[in-house]
């Protein structure tokens, strides 16, 4: 049965590649991001929304679009952005930014999606491995996404009495294009990344094998 997804951050290089597979897999996809022209780009068929998800009004509307026909069965946010420096170098307002975005956008979005999801639903988020292991010159950023994983920790249990399932990925280091799009510094030089499809291909069997839990170590980088 064809189940409805709604991808958050779908004009990214995970986005992007998590929307192509779950499509290709009979899924039906409402994409979102803040650029239309990205967004217009992604050459998977699906509704579009080009909303500003750091607004809680537009992640209620998201799910609300996605929901429209028979509720909502998956949710993935891929929405993420990334700062370089050490924690004097950074302005309040980069890390107010790196909070908002990697921390606050997934929080309001399961907030808005749960209610509306169907028994048996996912939400996944991507915490990434800086979860894991925070590192000198990310601090903040490395924050903001360990805050997602302890979220997702708490959050699992209480979407399970909903018959909603969370899965928290931490992939490795991927050549998704974010590092060079810093909101401030300069990405330090890195080894090569794991292949987006690659990733996007794990956590989407993830979600369908009933997975609830996916660490660096099961990408395989």
């Amino acid at each position: 049965m064809s189940r409805s997804v709604l991808i958050a951050g779908a004009s990214g290089g995970l986005g992007s590649a998590i929307a192509s597979i779950l499509a290709e897999r009979g899924d039906r996809i409402t994409l979102v991001g803040r650029d239309r022209n990205r967004l217009d780009a992604v050459a998977v068929e699906g509704r579009r929304l080009a909303l500003d998800l750091r607004l809680p009004a537009a992640c209620d509307e998201a799910v609300d679009s996605a929901a429209a026909d028979d509720g909502i069965d998956v949710v993935v946010n891929a929405v993420g952005v990334v700062a370089f420096g050490s924690v004097d170098e950074l302005s309040i307002d980069t890390m107010e930014e790196l909070f908002l975005t990697n921390t606050f956008v997934p929080i309001m979005l399961a907030r808005a999606a749960l209610p509306r999801m169907n028994d048996g639903g996912v939400i996944v988020n991507l915490s990434g491995v800086i979860a894991e292991q925070n590192l000198p010159g990310m601090a903040a950023y490395g924050a903001s996404k360990a805050a997602v994983r302890s979220f997702d920790e708490a959050l699992a249990r209480e979407a399970r009495r909903r018959k909603v399932r969370v899965l928290d990925a931490r992939p490795p280091h991927t050549e998704t294009g974010l590092a060079t799009r810093p909101i401030a510094g300069q990405a330090p030089s890195m080894p090569t990344g794991l292949d987006p499809s690659s990733v996007a291909r794990t956590i989407c069997d993830a979600i369908d094998d009933g997975t609830t839990d996916l660490p660096a170590s099961a990408f395989g980088g």
